[in-house]
């Protein structure tokens, strides 16, 4: 997909004629927004793109169309593994770069049973950035990414684990507050950013998630040392997403408080939070958490089945809603800036509007 035709100003040319180039290797004096591409280089350039904006993974909702829109939009699309086969990543990311010629990333799930076979696959391919999520990476796996060349993109819910992943050879982070949709933790953007970003982002490419509707937010974000942002829920409900039109709409009619935390019913079960919007699949959830409670003190299954049974209900119970359309037992899995998503627009639009809201905040400063 190619950016539609906008006035633009006319670039400040250098030798030649030729647009000039800024130290980062981006032509920035191409764009309207000088001063947030400016304050986005290091992560631009980390990335391979034009806007440091990357895309959540959103399971069933992150593949091949909404990733090669992203990117092609001049942000980071990244391809959502969640549950898939090697077989079916192999074709999906060959199905992304059909669509596009510009970067994009895959996110794997660290407690994946097929995780190293996988980063074959990303391997084979030649994917530049891997997303390691959902918990520590297990032993070896941040060593065979780097292997083949590419960079690895980590969480951290603390500055130890954060300094520790990068030890170990990760390359960049990504914060996540507690206001994202789909699996969260327990503190909030903006408090994470304060913790993080003055102890971290001098010496490490640090992202800033969760929440984030606006461009004001982005300006302020970066400002505070991050190297660039990610969204999913603004995304979401693009018209390059595939998400079905009930699911869409879903989101269109929800406001803030409507994107609430699934609630642990029994502490023994590893059960991460996932903020969603209410419906019925809420209440099956906290069922699904019984059952599995009751098989665990029969002795019928142990926690590692306990988890991944838990973790097979939300990738059903997403599929339905985004899929199938069933947004009242299914998981409309949203993040509390939902309130913010209001239509359907294409991504190049979006990308446009955030971009020009964070200038138009740092212009005001």
């Amino acid at each position: 997909m190619r950016e539609r035709a906008i006035a633009l100003p006319l670039p400040h040319c250098g030798p030649k004629g030729a647009p000039q180039v800024s130290m980062d290797g981006f032509p920035h004096a191409m764009t309207s927004t000088p001063k947030t591409s400016a304050l986005m280089a290091r992560g631009a350039q980390f990335l391979g793109v034009e806007h440091a904006i990357l895309c959540g993974a959103m399971s069933w909702v992150s593949e091949r169309n909404l990733v090669a829109a992203i990117s092609n939009a001049g942000c980071f699309g990244v391809i959502a593994c969640g549950a898939m086969t090697p077989e079916l990543l192999d074709k999906e990311i060959a199905g992304t770069k059909a669509l596009t010629d510009k970067p994009f990333g895959v996110n794997l799930i660290t407690m994946h049973p097929a995780l190293f076979d996988l980063i074959e696959v990303c391997a084979r391919h030649k994917v530049g950035h891997v997303v390691l999520a959902g918990g520590i990476p297990p032993k070896g796996s941040i060593e065979a990414i780097k292997a083949f060349g590419a960079k690895v993109i980590v969480f951290a819910p603390t500055i130890a684990l954060a300094r520790k992943l990068f030890r170990s050879g990760a390359d960049a982070l990504v914060i996540e507050g507690s206001e994202a949709g789909g699996h969260i933790g327990p503190v909030s953007t903006s408090v994470l950013a304060q913790e993080f970003l003055p102890a971290l982002a001098a010496d490490h490419i640090v992202f800033v998630a969760g929440g984030i509707g606006r461009g004001e937010a982005i300006a302020s974000y970066l400002e505070m040392g991050a190297s660039g942002v990610q969204l999913g829920t603004r995304f979401a409900c693009a018209s390059e997403s595939i998400a079905h039109p009930a699911f869409k709409q879903a989101f269109f009619r929800a406001n803030a408080r409507d994107a609430i935390a699934s609630v642990q019913v029994d502490p023994r079960l590893p059960v991460i939070p996932v903020r969603a919007l209410k419906n019925k699949g809420t209440e099956e959830f906290t069922a699904k958490q019984r059952e599995v409670a009751l098989a665990l003190d029969e002795g019928r299954i142990d926690m590692g089945a306990a988890q991944l049974e838990i973790e097979h209900f939300w990738a059903g119970a997403l599929r339905r809603a985004v899929i199938d359309g069933d947004v009242e037992s299914g998981s409309v899995m949203a993040g509390q800036s939902v309130g913010m998503v209001s239509q359907e627009e294409p991504v190049v639009a979006i990308v446009e509007r955030l971009m020009q809201e964070s200038e138009d905040a740092l212009a005001r400063r």
